[in-house]
C-alpha cells in the first residue's frame, strides 16, 4: 500500500513533457515569443480572427505564400509577373508585418484586413523584401503558420550592394538632399566597411541559417534574380511549379522594352512596366573597391552554396 502511494505522489509531481519546437538562441522567454502570446490572445485564442467576406464569394485571408526577400533582389518584378497568374492575388504594398512591432501588436485581424479579396481558388501573397534580414521574423512567421511557403529572390551580392545604396541616393535627391558619395560607405579607415548595413544584407548565409531554423529548405523557393531580369520566363516557371500552379504564365507575357532597358509584361492586350524607379544605373564605382567588394563576398557565398545545396553565378 506504501509503495502504491509512493508512486501516485511521484506520478503527480513529475513535470510535464513540453512538444518540441524549433531551437533557438535563448533558453529564457524571448520578448518575441511575449508579443506572440498577446498576439494570438487578442486575435486568434479561439481561432476565430474574421476572414472579411464580399459579396461576390472573394474574402481576405491570411497569406499562403510570402515573398521574404531580399531588398533590391527583384521583388516588386517578382510580385508583378506572378500576378500575371488568375490563381494568385496579391497584395499591393509591402505590409510590414512581421517586422515592424506597432504592425505586429495589432494581430492577425488587422493583417488579415491588409490583404486583398481572394477566390477560394486563388493563392494569397504579400512581400515585404526586409523580413529576410529580419532576426525575429521567422519565428513569428512559423507561429503562424508552419507549413507556409516562402519565395526568396537574390541577386550578385556586389550588385545588391550598388542597388541599395542607388535607391536612398535617389530618394535623397528627389528630397533636394546632399548623399555621401558610395565610397564613402563603402570604406572606412583604407578598409572595406563592415559596419555598412548595405553589406550585411548580402551576407545571405547568415540570414538563411535562422530561416532554416524553422522551415525546410524544399518550403523555400530561391529565385534567381540576376536571370529574372534577363530571361525572366523559365524563372517564373519554376515559381508556379513550386506553388503548384497550373502552368498559365507564357513567353508571351514578357517583351523587352529597349527603352526602359529590361522585361515589361504584356496581359490580356495590355502592356506595362515597372515604375521608374526600377532599373536605373548603378554610380560608377573604381575598379580596385568593385574587387575588393566582390573579394569580400566570396568565402560568404561559398558558405551560402553549401547551406543551400546550389550555385548561383556571382563574383
Amino acid at each position: 500500500m506504501a509503495a502504491f502511494l509512493l508512486g501516485a505522489v511521484l506520478l503527480i509531481v513529475q513535470p510535464q513533457i513540453v512538444p518540441s519546437r524549433p531551437a533557438i538562441n535563448s533558453n529564457a522567454e524571448t520578448s518575441s515569443q511575449s508579443v506572440q502570446r498577446e498576439l494570438l490572445k487578442k486575435t486568434s485564442q479561439k481561432n476565430d480572427f474574421k476572414e472579411n467576406i464580399h459579396s461576390n464569394g472573394s474574402c481576405q485571408q491570411l497569406p499562403q505564400t510570402i515573398i521574404i526577400g531580399v531588398r533590391k533582389g527583384g521583388t516588386r518584378a517578382l510580385l508583378e509577373m506572378l500576378s500575371l497568374h488568375p490563381d494568385i492575388a496579391a497584395a499591393e504594398s509591402e505590409v510590414h508585418f512581421f517586422d515592424w512591432e506597432d504592425h505586429y501588436r495589432n494581430g492577425l485581424q488587422w493583417y488579415v484586413n491588409q490583404m486583398p479579396f481572394s477566390y477560394p481558388h486563388q493563392i494569397t501573397v504579400e512581400k515585404t523584401p526586409a523580413y529576410f534580414t529580419s532576426p525575429k521574423v521567422p519565428e513569428r512567421v512559423y507561429n503562424m503558420n508552419q507549413s507556409m511557403r516562402l519565395l526568396l529572390i537574390l541577386r550578385d551580392p556586389s550588385e545588391r550592394v550598388l542597388s541599395d545604396y542607388t535607391q536612398v541616393f535617389y530618394n535623397h535627391m528627389q528630397k533636394h538632399k546632399p548623399y555621401p558619395s558610395i565610397e564613402q560607405f563603402l570604406i572606412k579607415n583604407g578598409e572595406l566597411n563592415l559596419d555598412y548595413k548595405a553589406i550585411n544584407r548580402s551576407l545571405y548565409y547568415i540570414h538563411m541559417q535562422n530561416w532554416l531554423k524553422y522551415f525546410p529548405l524544399d518550403h523555400i523557393h530561391i529565385v534567381d534574380g540576376d536571370k529574372l531580369i534577363k530571361d525572366p520566363f523559365p524563372e517564373i516557371e519554376k515559381v508556379e511549379r513550386f506553388l503548384k500552379l497550373s502552368p498559365q504564365i507564357n513567353a508571351s507575357n514578357f517583351y523587352f522594352n529597349k527603352t526602359k532597358g529590361f522585361y515589361c509584361l504584356r496581359d490580356s492586350g495590355r502592356e506595362r512596366c515597372l515604375h521608374e524607379s526600377k532599373g536605373r544605373a548603378h554610380p560608377q564605382v573604381d575598379a580596385w573597391l568593385l574587387e575588393k567588394l566582390q573579394e569580400y563576398f566570396h568565402e560568404p557565398n561559398r558558405k551560402f552554396f553549401k547551406l543551400v545545396g546550389r550555385t548561383f553565378d556571382w563574383h
